[in-house]
């Protein structure tokens, strides 16, 4: 289905839901009453409508806030809010879950789950790495903030350069000792294992337990994700009355919100090099294919310059950074001009910004990505325990 704009008729989410073309006698395959029926359709075409409408708002932020702490933020939050939505409807469907062709549906979007829930660690160590920067952003911040700011020797500037170095070393070195150094901590938004717990059993999720060993690749977990999700054919929309739709929008969404979250948050062999298109028959196509381009668009800009992460505060901290590493490299005769002196001051003051930025938004970011992680896995442990029970009914 087209759409042109975002002013869209909330009649066409619940057709877009059910498909278009389907005879009115297929959609009723479930032998459900056309009063329950009509309920039923409507909440999942509030379920279409809920995708599109967070996702518009999204995809229509200003080029300043695209990637910023904010709107990672509200990313997160839009996926809350979805899933929430997405776990309302499973949960009004217990009876016909494990029923085909939706089992298969529902069996490939829980396996896809487990496979997030690694990506959700991955991600929470990217926050630990930017955490470890933001230390010495805190020491390069603070070496002019003193009470005599008016006075700068040059013990202030050798402390800072050596801070820099630090900072450029752990940055450049990431993949080697910070790495190691993360997954050794075996920190998760699991519970620790002890033992020999470690060693899970096939189909079991090591995310549950530990931090995401050194060989392990986000853009190839992505693509795993993202094979196989193709949109349900006609037939199987009608058999399962709209559900497989619906299976299918929220496994999509879990994808491609991880996709974004990797282009943002440093992780381990991060790339956007996944394969995979936006539908355009789905209402929310509009606004997740224009989202899709802008990240596109920013990764190309961002990689021409080697960056980490498209996260905005990274960049404003590599910015930072070059400009004051120039500045103390250029200064080699003391006592200082006054207006060295202002101008060290102001390029010390964008670092602090940027420090200040981390320490207010790293951990409201890490306490939303283990809310995603839980709703994950709750969903997906729910889910397993109702196929579980109808398979042996």
């Amino acid at each position: 289905m087209r759409t042109s704009g975002y002013s869209m008729p909330f009649g066409t989410f619940r057709r877009s839901i059910m498909g278009i073309g389907h005879d009115h006698n297929q959609i009723h395959s479930m032998d459900v009453n056309n009063e329950s029926s009509s309920e039923f359709h409507c909440e999942l075409g509030s379920f279409d409508h809920q995708v599109f409408r967070q996702f518009r708002t999204l995809s229509a932020t200003s080029a300043d806030e695209l990637f910023s702490l904010d709107w990672v933020s509200k990313l997160l939050d839009a996926f809350i809010a979805v899933q929430e939505d997405f776990k309302v409807i499973l949960s009004k469907n217990e009876a016909i879950l494990s029923k085909p062709p939706l089992d298969r549906f529902v069996t490939d979007f829980f396996d896809r789950s487990i496979r997030a829930l690694d990506v959700c660690n991955a991600l929470r160590d990217g926050i630990e790495k930017i955490r470890l920067w933001n230390k010495h952003l805190e020491i390069v911040s603070s070496v002019f903030d003193s009470k005599h700011k008016n006075v700068m020797v040059e013990g202030q500037f050798r402390r800072a350069k050596k801070t820099l170095t630090d900072l450029a070393i752990v940055m450049l070195d990431d993949n080697k000792e910070a790495t190691s150094m993360f997954s050794q901590r075996n920190r998760s938004f699991g519970r620790p294992n002890k033992g020999k717990e470690h060693q899970h059993k096939p189909g079991h999720s090591r995310s549950l337990s530990w931090s995401v060993p050194n060989s392990w690749s986000a853009s190839k977990q992505l693509q795993l994700i993202a094979n196989g999700l193709v949109p349900p054919r006609s037939h199987e929309i009608s058999a399962t009355n709209g559900l497989a739709n619906v299976v299918y929008t929220m496994g999509f969404v879990l994808m491609f919100v991880l996709w974004a979250l990797v282009a943002a948050i440093p992780c381990q062999d991060r790339s956007l090099q996944v394969s995979f298109s936006v539908p355009r028959q789905y209402s929310w196509g509009t606004p997740l294919n224009l989202l899709h381009i802008r990240i596109v668009d920013e990764s190309k800009k961002r990689e021409r310059k080697n960056s980490v992460g498209l996260l905005k505060e990274i960049y404003q901290m590599e910015k930072s950074i070059h400009l004051v590493t120039d500045l103390v490299d250029s200064i080699n005769q003391f006592p200082l001009t006054e207006e060295q002196r202002v101008e060290v001051q102001t390029s010390f003051q964008q670092v602090s910004q940027v420090s200040n930025s981390f320490k207010n938004g790293l951990d409201p970011l890490e306490r939303q990505l283990r809310e995603m992680f839980r709703k994950i896995m709750s969903c997906r442990t729910e889910g397993l325990e109702i196929l579980s029970k109808a398979a042996q009914s």
